[in-house]
């Protein structure tokens, strides 16, 4: 059998299928070639996280390919339904990058909260002679402590936040589809290597009533079927003056130019954006908005996550054979 990896795999994963007779190459294939790259080369399996597209027609121009895998979790870069109609196996790791991307959310409220994404930049540049009127600018930090914070989708992901968030003392409130609440058990680490679970209620409510009352809100849904975002630009002004706003979900769940004006004008404390629109090429002008912060779609982009993605396709990929 022959895998082509064409976002990555950990070595580890590699290793792991190669010690079985599995042929895995990480050579990234471009998309234009990847259909005569495919066919030619014999290839089983295709592996993919967000940014190599599995569409109808390489599915069609593709028949003995066997299966396409998601090192991930949103799928909306396969045509899953078309795939499985025509014989294809497709699977993903759902559970694996949940603590990593609930750790980057974490990350960008901390930061966005003392100010850390305009700091950062702003100190080899102009501390040795502005460090009066840079601490100045950045000396009206707030603490997460006591705020409510709004996650917007309540799977794993959203689970993963809530038990940091609510571990941070931070008052939790969620947005989903179905029910009315959802139990969160927050584990405290305790000496000797004990751990204690405590298990928190937390109250699903609509989305008016949650930005109505958040003080920061977080994003883990998957992509919308007609494209349109989950936050809009009346969603955004419906905000919390002086919240912020965390998008590590997909770009265009929500509106990137309501967000990038409600920063500018000072609505918003700031927001934090790990997915775009027109990924790998997000709009330039986007990204040099002061006020947002910015990371390259690197939410599951952890060793450890990046293992754990490996270990399920591994399992997934031998149960084939």
């Amino acid at each position: 059998m022959k895998v082509l990896a064409n976002d990555g795999i950990s070595a580890k994963a590699k290793a792991a299928l190669e010690a079985e007779g599995i042929t895995v190459s990480t050579d990234h294939v471009e998309q234009a070639d990847l259909i005569d790259t495919l066919n030619r080369e014999g290839y089983a399996g295709i592996l993919v996280r967000s940014a190599t597209k599995v569409r109808q027609d390489l599915i069609d121009a593709c028949p003995d390919l066997r299966f396409i895998g998601r090192g991930g979790v949103g799928m909306d870069n396969i045509d899953v339904d078309y795939a499985r109609g025509a014989g294809k196996v497709v699977f993903n790791t759902p559970a694996a990058s949940s603590q990593s991307v609930a750790e980057l959310v974490m990350a960008h409220l901390f930061a966005m909260a003392r100010s850390l994404h305009r700091s950062y930049p702003a100190m080899p540049e102009r501390g040795a002679v502005e460090f009066k009127v840079l601490k100045k600018a950045y000396a009206k930090g707030i603490e997460l402590r006591g705020k409510t914070l709004g996650i917007v989708g309540f799977g794993r992901i959203g689970t993963s936040v809530a038990e940091y968030a609510l571990g941070c003392g931070m008052h939790v409130i969620g947005v989903d589809r179905e029910g009315t609440s959802r139990t969160v058990n927050v584990k405290v680490q305790l000496g000797g290597g004990n751990v204690q679970e405590v298990a928190v209620e937390i109250p699903l409510v609509s989305m008016d009533e949650m930005l109505a009352q958040a003080d920061a809100v977080t994003f883990h849904v998957p992509a919308q079927a007609d494209g349109s975002p989950v936050l809009d630009a009346a969603g955004v002004a419906a905000m919390k003056e002086g919240a912020m706003l965390v998008n590590t979900a997909r770009g265009g769940t929500v509106d990137e130019a309501a967000v990038s004006a409600a920063v500018t004008s000072g609505h918003l404390r700031a927001a934090a954006l790990d997915v775009f629109v027109g990924e790998p090429k997000p709009d330039p002008a986007l990204l040099q908005v002061d006020g947002l912060a910015l990371t390259p779609h690197i939410g599951a982009a952890t060793l450890e996550a990046q293992d754990r993605i490996g270990d399920e396709l591994v399992e997934r990929i031998l149960e084939l054979r």
